[in-house]
């Protein structure tokens, strides 16, 4: 189990590295090692910590863009009561480009489930992940395609202006994010910049793409917490979630206005020599 001081410094890696793109489950992974914490991150109380975590993350972002999916899900039974998804609606076509981007992980995730949990508690092999991790994102910015001359104001605009095709393509990337090690944000961010898109607007569609995907995991997951195994201990849970919520609040803030100007380059250093450090300690451990 946890204490509340572990799962304050948890929730608070999680929604950092959650939204920043180098991995959540990566550092939740290696974070006890490094510490040296007896953690058995198989145990079913941990995985639905993580995943209430998550959950208060998602929320955040939900939170964060709210107007935004007011007018996407608008745009949605618009286009639905109209029978069709007009290029001129963007917010419509943004919301189908939503939609279609999840459905990769979304069933990725499901057929995959327990083969990932064998794979939760090895840092060892998180630790390599992570390394591939910062060369994908090194990848991203060598291999991207420069963003046309857009003519439409606003991120959504530019981002509904992307195929149905080049959307599946992003959610395709964003399955990596199933393997510990690998981003979700990173995954997305660099099917973004492939297809065309900015850094400001892939790491915006990055953002509305993780809401869906994240809230999914919850709607399963969460129910374990009414099992009288996590109710007794449901203290953790909260304050890790808390301590989640705000971190993620912050990094959002911060990673909105960081992609306008900045590049992918400060993570694929990090996440290098991180993952480089740790594969040397753990050989020796």
């Amino acid at each position: 189990m946890l204490t509340y001081f572990q799962a304050i410094i948890f929730g608070l890696v999680q929604g950092v590295s959650e939204l920043f793109p180098v991995s959540s489950l990566g550092h939740s992974v290696v974070l006890p090692k490094i510490f040296g914490w007896n953690i058995n991150q198989n145990d079913p109380f941990f995985l639905t910590f993580l995943v209430a975590t998550h959950t208060a993350t998602a929320l955040v972002l939900f939170l964060f863009f709210f107007n935004d999916w007011t007018r996407i899900i608008k745009g949605i039974f618009r286009s639905l009561t109209e029978r069709e998804i007009k290029e001129s609606d963007a917010d419509a076509k943004l919301g189908w480009l939503l939609v279609v981007g999840t459905v990769p992980a979304g069933i990725l995730g499901l057929l995959f489930d327990q083969l990932l949990k064998d794979l939760f508690a090895q840092p060892k092999f998180v630790a390599l992940m992570l390394i591939l991790n910062g060369l994908m994102l090194f990848g991203a910015e060598i291999l991207r395609k420069r963003a046309k001359e857009q003519t439409e104001k606003g991120s959504d605009s530019r981002i509904a202006k992307l195929s149905f095709v080049q959307s599946i393509k992003v959610g395709v990337m964003q399955c990596i994010a199933l393997i510990p090690g690998f981003s979700r944000t990173g995954s997305t961010i660099t099917g973004s910049l492939l297809v065309g898109l900015s850094h400001e607007d892939a790491a915006r569609f990055s953002f509305l793409l993780a809401t869906p995907v994240i809230g999914a995991a919850a709607v399963l997951k969460l129910p374990e917490l009414a099992t009288k195994q996590e109710a007794v201990v449901l203290g953790p849970i909260i304050l890790g979630s808390i301590a989640s919520g705000v971190a993620a609040y912050f990094s959002v803030k911060f990673l909105t206005k960081y992609f306008q100007t900045k590049k992918l380059t400060p993570f694929a250093i990090y996440c290098t020599l991180v993952g480089v450090i740790l594969s040397v300690v753990f050989l020796f451990r």
